[in-house]
């Protein structure tokens, strides 16, 4: 596999610090409130990721973290009269509803920065060792300038990131750009006691101290969104590497921004949305799809119309899958003819299209078309008597290749009593040649959410997505 590696801004062959097994860290929530859209890309695309190198042998080791402890979760808790622990427990659980409806599978382990305090206690205590912290007031910095490779991974010279807009001016600080490892308590806050007195940790360090606890001090893959690349991301190598003098990661995974109708999205103009928000509208298997139909690395524009494109691809595919299971009821044990050979073929291609493609630094837009390829033969089928053989090899291939996309995961073919009931009140209503009673029946099925097609090997009913 290739990777695009953010840091060397080139692709590169995928080699893992230990043979056979991957670590990769993506970074989690602050759970204040439900995850938004844009949250949701880097969640289903790594997760993506994981069921790719899983797919193809690697043991995986998939470490997300949530942020627990910061200050827009103690403002909202005091609004809310409760809590910061209450706060996150709340949110936890709901991102887990919204994560598992968007199909993202639950990370080996979700550390939590409350929970590791002792860890990132220890690695702020070995930077002020060696000099690269130090403490004013109660608050600990990072010495940015003490760390000479610094803005090695956003591309940015020390002298162009100090004129930077972004850099906050602070009096207590050495360096405009020096950053918060620990932050002094302030009346009403949460603390942790520390070397440094009461206080909490700052956004970066948590980041740093829980990926090296599961993973070792050299991850293998470190992921997240674009918006993560500085300073979250050139911060946290900066602490990890100026501790252990090892390189902190190997390959770096930036996904591109999304954008709502073409314009950025941002609460000012009103198009910031929760996932929750989204599934009151979308389904979100389609909104899965809708993520890896372009390339993770690019931008999106989520639109209504592409939101109707990926739902129409989406009923396409489980279309396809019942397909077969309904040519499955006619199949025959025989050799396959020339066509069904070809079907065969033709699986076998797709099959290496899609590994080809996710093998190319996750290209999962390339690799839907290599499944939309198969699709098409799976659609070129006769409605019976097929041989058993190829509808097994082209059903194979399919449930392969969605399986590391995550798609196709719900049950679709559960038929209540009531609309088979229907269902063969229609075949005798069309024997009888009582085409009115059959077309009442038609749309009764279609209004009570079914699919319906009429083929020569009888009535094919399935559930809608």
């Amino acid at each position: 596999m290739r990777i695009y590696n953010s840091k060397s801004r080139t692709k590169e062959e995928f080699v893992p610090v230990h043979p056979g097994k991957v670590g990769i860290y993506v970074c989690g929530p602050t759970v204040y409130n439900y995850f938004h859209i844009g949250n949701a890309r880097p969640f289903i695309i790594f997760d993506v990721l994981r069921r790719y190198l899983e797919s193809v042998g690697y043991k995986v080791t998939f470490v997300q973290n949530f942020t627990d402890i910061d200050d827009k979760m103690i403002n909202r808790a005091n609004e809310e009269g409760i809590t910061v622990q209450e706060l996150a427990e709340r949110f936890i659980k709901e991102y887990f509803i919204d994560a598992t409806a968007l199909g993202v599978h639950a990370a080996t382990v979700h550390p939590r920065a409350t929970e590791h305090m002792p860890q990132i206690i220890k690695l702020i205590e070995t930077l002020v060792e060696k000099g690269l912290a130090y403490e004013k007031d109660g608050d600990v910095y990072y010495r940015v300038h003490a760390f000479p490779t610094y803005g090695s991974l956003c591309g940015q010279k020390l002298e162009d990131l100090e004129s930077g807009a972004r850099v906050d001016v602070n009096e207590c600080k050495e360096d405009p750009l020096d950053f918060a490892l620990w932050k002094a308590q302030k009346p009403g806050e949460p603390a942790w006691e520390s070397p440094w007195g009461p206080g909490r940790p700052g956004w970066h360090i948590e980041c740093s101290a829980m990926s090296m606890a599961y993973l070792g001090e050299t991850l293998d893959i470190h992921a997240g969104g674009k918006d993560l690349l500085f300073p979250h991301h050139e911060n946290e190598i900066a602490q990890s590497e100026g501790a252990t003098g090892k390189p902190y990661v190997r390959y770096w995974m930036h996904n591109g921004f999304i954008n709502i109708e073409n314009e950025k999205m941002s609460k000012s103009k009103n198009n910031f949305f929760t996932v929750r928000d989204i599934a009151k509208e979308y389904d979100m298997e389609a909104v899965r799809m809708f993520m890896l139909s372009a390339h993770y690395r690019s931008p999106v524009n989520f639109s209504r119309e592409l939101m109707a494109q990926a739902a129409s691809a989406l009923e396409r595919l489980y279309g396809a899958r019942d397909q077969l299971a309904f040519l499955k009821q006619t199949a025959q044990e025989r050799e396959p003819n020339a066509d069904e050979k070809q079907l065969m073929e033709e699986a076998d291609k797709a099959a290496e299209k899609f590994d080809a493609a996710m093998a190319d630094d996750l290209n999962t837009a390339d690799a839907i078309g290599a499944l939309f390829e198969l699709v098409r033969e799976i659609f070129k089928l006769p409605q019976s008597g097929v041989a058993s053989g190829a509808l097994q090899k082209a059903e194979a291939a399919m449930l392969n290749m969605t399986g590391v996309l995550g798609l196709l995961m719900k049950k679709t073919d559960e038929i209540t009593d009531e609309i088979r009931a229907m269902i063969d009140e229609r075949a005798q209503a069309r024997s009888e040649k009582n085409w009115k009673r059959s077309d009442e029946l038609r749309d009764a099925i279609q209004a009570a959410g079914y699919i319906l097609e009429d083929t020569a090997a009888g009535q094919k009913v399935r559930k809608s997505v």
